[in-house]
C-alpha cells in the first residue's frame, strides 16, 4: 500500500483518513483540522507548509484532572479578578510562524480566552483567560488538543516568578537617573557664571532645590551601598562597597557645610552621579542571566501530581501527599515520581537522565523501578516504596558532599579595595595633619578633597561593568552565566572533566546502520512492518531507517520477549529481532562477535546481519580537545554508557584522555572530590541529573542543553549544546575580562595620583571635582566596553 504526507503534521503515511480530499495520519490532526476550519482558521497552513504537530487524540483524558485542585491552581495562575486569569505555559513545540499565528488565535476557537501572546525565543505562551468560562485544564486540554501540550513541572513555576523584573532595583536606578540629571542640569549657572552675584536669589533657589533632590537618592536609591557597607563592617571586612558609602556620605556632608556656611554650592551632581552610575552598572550585569534558572534541583522536572488509583477509581494527587505503599498509574511518556515496585507485566523505562544511559531498560514484573525514569511504553502500574523526599534520586541531592557554597567568594579586586581604602584615609590624615601646621583653614577643604577625587567608584565601575559586559558577550554566544565570580573561576580552571551522552553526543542525532548480507526488498518491508508496531525506541529507529519503503505488508503473529526481542511471522517467514544473546538462545548461528551497541536479525533461523547503533559526535570535537591540551588543560571523560565507543573516542579526543565507563552519580562526584583533593581547580561539564552532584561540586559546574528553557540542573553556567567546541574559545575570553580590569585599574590608579596630588594641596576647586567625578566613571565605562568589545570580536566573530 502506498504512503502519502498527513496535510496537518506532515507524518508519512497510509491515505486511509481523508477529508476534503486531503489526508491524515490520525484522527487527532483530522480533529484539529475540522476545529481550525469550522473557527476560519486555516490561514494556519498557508504560512506554513504542514506546520502542524502529531496530535493522537490523548488529549481527553483524565491525565489533567489535577489542574482543577486549588493547591495547584495557586502554584500555576496569577489571579488578576474572578473574570481574568494570568497563566503562562512553556511549550517546546513551538517552531515556526503557524505556531505562533495558531497560538494568538486561540480566542477564536474559546471566547474564554480573552488573549494569548507568545514568546518565540523563550517558547512560552502567556494566556489571559476568564476562568469562568473556561477552566485551567480545560485551557491545556484544549493545547494538547491542537498539538502544543504544556510542560508543567514540579517547581515550574518558581522558575517564572524568578524571571519577573525586580522593580525596586528599576525605582532606585529612575530616581538616582532623575534626581542626577536635574541636578546637574541646576548646576550648570553655578559653574559657568563669573561671580556668584550674577545668579542674584536663583543661587540660592537653585543650591537649595539641588539639596532637596538629593535626599532621595542618599536615603532611598544608595541605601543599598549603605547596608553593604555596614554588614561588611560587622564581619570586619572592608568590602568595596565601605568606601563607595564612604564618598558618598562624605560627598554629602561637605556639600551641606558649604550651603549652610554659604561658602559653596557643594557636590551634589557628584555625589548622585556615583550613586547612579553603580546602580546601572550592577544592573547591567544583572539583566545578564536573568532569563535563566542555575538553581534548579531535581523537583523543576518532576510533574505536579501523579494519578493514584484508589480502590480501582483514578484520583490526581500532589507530589507532597504521595506515601509508601500508594499504587500509581503511569501513563506512557510520564515521569515516575518515586520508588517503587512494578506491578505490571513488564516496563520500557528511559533513565537517561538518572544514568545518562540512553537506551532505555525493559523491566520485568516485581522489579524497582526509580523516580526519574519515564515510561515508554504502554502504562503500568507500581507501588511506591520511597515517598519522592526519599527516592535515590533525593538522596543523592541532599548529599552532605553538594551543600557547600561556591562562586559567592569575593572578587579578586575586594583586597585591593581594603587596602585601598586604608590607603586612602591614611593619605587624607596625612594632609589633614599637614595643613594643621601650616593652614588650619584648608584642613577640611583638603580632607574631603581626597575623598572624594580618590573615590574608588573608578575600581568598582571597573569590575561591575567589566564583567557585565563579558557576561554579555558570553550570552550572546550561547554560554550563560550565573554571576560575575563564575567568569573568575572559569580563569582559574586547570582540569576540565566532560560527561559523553548529552554532552559530546546529541540524544538526538542518533542514527543506525545495517551491516550484513544484502536484504531483500519483501524483506525490508516485512522489517519495517513488524518495527513499526513496537513503542521500543530502537524498533522506531530501524523502521525510520527504512524511509525509502512506503508500503507494509501484513503481520501474521509477533511476540515480543522483554528485555530481549521480537519473534514475528510475515508472509510464511519468521522473523528474530533483538540481542545478540536473544538470537544464541533461539538457536541461531552468529557468523562472528559483534562489538558496540547492535540489534542483530535472523530470517528462517538464518543470520543475516546486524543494525548498528550509533551516536553522533558533535562537530569540533576533536580541536576542541586539542586547543585544550594545548592550553595545559587536564582532560578527564566520564560516562554513564558502556565502553563500547572507547576505541572511537579515543581515535577522535586522543589516546591520552582518561575515560571512565559505567560511571553512577556517586562515582562522578566521587571522581570530582578526588581531583579537588589533589589541588586542581575542576571545570564540569554535563547535562542530566546523573552528572547534577559533579556540577554542583566542581568550581565551575557547566550545564549542556539542547534547549536552554528545559531542565538543567543546578550549575554555575548554562551552554547550548552547539557551542560545546568553543569553550576553549570561552576560558580564553574569560581570562581577556581578568586583563581588562587590571588594564583600566591601573589607568584608575593613575588618575588618583594625579587628582590627589592636587587635592591634598588644598588646590582642587568645586568645579574642577565636580567635572571630573562624572567624566572618569564615564571614561571607565566606555574603556571598559571598547576593551570588551575587541576582544569579544576578535574570539567569536567567525562563529
Amino acid at each position: 500500500m502506498s504512503t502519502t504526507n498527513c496535510y496537518h503534521c506532515g507524518t508519512s503515511c497510509e491515505p486511509i483518513i481523508t477529508i476534503q480530499e486531503k489526508y491524515f495520519c490520525c484522527d487527532g490532526c483530522k480533529l484539529v483540522y475540522q476545529l481550525l476550519d469550522q473557527n476560519g482558521m486555516c490561514q494556519y497552513y498557508d504560512l506554513t507548509q504542514m506546520p502542524g504537530l502529531t496530535a493522537k487524540g490523548s488529549f481527553t483524558s483524565e491525565k489533567y484532572n489535577y489542574l482543577d485542585s486549588p493547591s495547584i491552581q495557586d502554584q500555576l495562575v496569577q489571579q488578576v479578578s474572578n473574570e481574568q486569569a494570568v497563566v503562562i505555559f512553556y511549550l517546546p513545540q513551538i517552531h515556526c510562524v503557524s505556531c505562533i499565528w495558531l497560538l494568538e488565535h486561540l480566542n477564536k476557537i474559546n471566547p474564554g480566552i480573552i488573549h494569548s501572546q507568545t514568546q518565540f525565543d523563550k517558547k512560552e505562551i502567556k494566556v489571559v483567560y476568564n476562568p469562568s468560562v473556561i477552566s485551567l485544564k480545560e485551557l491545556v486540554q484544549l493545547l494538547a488538543f491542537v498539538g502544543y501540550e504544556p510542560m508543567i513541572h514540579l517547581g515550574g513555576n518558581d522558575l517564572i516568578s524568578r524571571k519577573k523584573v525586580n522593580r525596586k532595583q528599576l525605582f532606585k536606578i529612575g530616581i538616582a537617573g532623575f534626581c542626577f540629571s536635574n541636578i546637574m542640569m541646576l548646576s550648570f549657572p553655578e559653574y559657568l557664571s563669573v561671580e556668584a552675584s550674577e545668579l542674584g536669589l536663583l543661587r540660592p533657589f537653585f543650591i537649595y532645590l539641588n539639596l532637596f533632590l538629593s535626599l532621595p537618592v542618599l536615603f532611598y536609591s544608595a541605601s543599598g551601598f549603605f547596608i553593604s557597607a555596614y554588614t561588611g563592617l560587622r564581619q570586619k571586612w572592608l568590602n568595596i562597597d565601605a568606601p563607595i558609602a564612604l564618598a558618598i556620605i562624605v560627598t554629602f556632608s561637605r556639600s551641606v557645610y558649604e550651603i549652610i556656611t554659604q561658602t559653596g554650592a557643594g557636590y551634589l551632581d557628584s555625589m548622585s552621579g556615583i550613586v547612579f552610575f553603580m546602580l546601572i552598572g550592577r544592573w547591567f550585569q544583572d539583566k545578564s542571566y536573568d532569563s535563566f534558572s542555575f538553581d534548579r534541583d531535581y523537583t523543576s522536572f518532576f510533574p505536579l501530581a501523579a494519578t493514584q488509583l484508589v480502590n480501582g477509581k483514578e484520583e490526581n494527587q500532589p507530589l507532597a501527599s504521595i506515601q509508601k505503599g500508594a499504587r500509581l498509574l503511569i501513563r506512557s511518556d510520564e515521569m515516575i515520581p518515586a520508588d517503587a515496585t512494578l506491578l505490571s507485566e513488564g516496563a520500557l523505562i528511559d533513565y537517561s537522565f538518572v544514568t545518562g544511559e540512553h537506551a532505555p531498560v525493559e523491566i520485568p514484573l516485581g522489579q524497582m523501578v526509580y523516580a526519574g525514569g519515564i515510561q515508554k511504553g504502554r502504562a503500568i502500574e507500581v507501588e511506591v516504596v520511597k515517598p519522592v523526599g526519599q527516592s535515590y534520586i533525593t538522596e543523592l541531592w541532599n548529599s552532605p558532599a553538594l551543600q557547600n557554597e561556591k562562586n559567592k567568594m569575593h572578587s579578586f579586586v575586594h583586597p585591593w579595595s581594603q587596602y585601598f581604602t586604608m590607603v586612602l584615609l591614611l593619605i587624607a590624615l596625612g594632609s589633614g595633619m599637614y595643613w594643621w601646621r601650616v593652614d588650619p583653614s584648608k584642613i577640611l577643604p583638603a580632607i574631603t578633597s581626597v575623598l572624594i577625587v580618590a573615590c574608588p567608584c573608578s575600581l568598582l565601575l571597573t569590575v561591575t561593568f567589566t564583567y557585565g559586559n563579558v557576561l554579555r558577550w558570553l550570552g550572546r554566544s550561547k554560554l550563560y552565566c550565573k554571576n560575575a565570580s563564575v567568569v573568575e573561576s572559569l580563569e582559574e580552571i586547570d582540569t576540565i572533566v566532560f560527561d559523553k551522552t548529552g554532552t559530546l553526543t546529541n540524544h538526538q542525532d542518533t542514527y543506525i546502520e545495517f551491516m550484513g548480507e544484502k536484504l531483500t526488498i519483501e524483506d525490508q518491508i516485512a522489517i519495517k512492518s513488524i518495527t513499526r508496531e513496537s513503542l521500543h525506541p530502537l524498533s522506531q529507529l530501524i523502521a525510520n531507517y527504512y524511509t525509502g519503503i512506503d508500503q507494509f505488508t501484513k503481520v501474521e503473529s509477533i511476540q515480543n520477549h522483554l528485555g530481549n526481542g521480537t519473534r514475528a511471522k510475515v508472509g510464511g517467514k519468521e522473523y528474530l529481532i533483538g540481542s545478540i544473546k536473544f538470537l544464541a538462545l533461539q538457536g541461531v548461528q552468529l557468523s562472528s562477535e559483534i562489538k558496540g551497541s547492535s540489534v542483530a536479525l535472523s530470517i528462517e533461523g538464518k543470520f543475516k546481519g546486524v543494525f548498528k547503533i550509533n551516536h553522533i559526535y558533535r562537530d569540533g570535537l576533536a580541536k576542541l580537545f586539542q586547543d585544550l591540551k594545548s592550553k595545559k588543560y587536564h582532560l578527564y571523560l566520564l560516562s554513564g554508557d558502556k565502553s563500547t565507543e572507547q576505541m572511537q573516542l579515543a581515535q577522535m579526543l586522543g589516546e591520552d584522555i582518561p575515560m571512565n565507563f559505567e560511571q553512577q552519580p556517586d562515582d562522578k562526584l566521587a571522581f570530582i572530590q578526588k581531583l579537588q583533593s589533589e589541588g586542581r581547580k575542576v571545570m564540569m561539564v554535563g547535562d542530566g541529573l546523573n552528572d547534577a552532584g559533579a556540577l554542583k561540586k566542581a568550581n565551575v559546574g557547566i550545564a549542556v542543553t539542547d534547549q536552554s528553557h528545559l531542565f538543567t540542573p543546578a550549575s554555575d553556567a548554562i551552554i547550548e549544546g552547539a557551542k560545546i567546541p568553543q569553550i576553549a574559545q570561552f576560558l580564553n575570553y574569560a581570562k581577556k575580562g581578568k586583563l581588562v580590569i587590571i588594564l583600566i585599574f591601573i589607568l584608575s590608579i593613575l588618575y588618583n595620583i594625579i587628582g590627589m596630588y592636587f587635592a591634598t594641596r588644598a588646590a582642587l576647586s568645586p568645579m574642577i571635582a565636580a567635572i571630573l567625578m562624572p567624566i572618569s566613571s564615564i571614561s571607565i565605562v566606555s574603556l571598559s566596553a571598547l576593551f570588551t568589545y575587541l576582544f569579544a570580536k576578535g574570539h567569536f566573530s567567525k562563529n
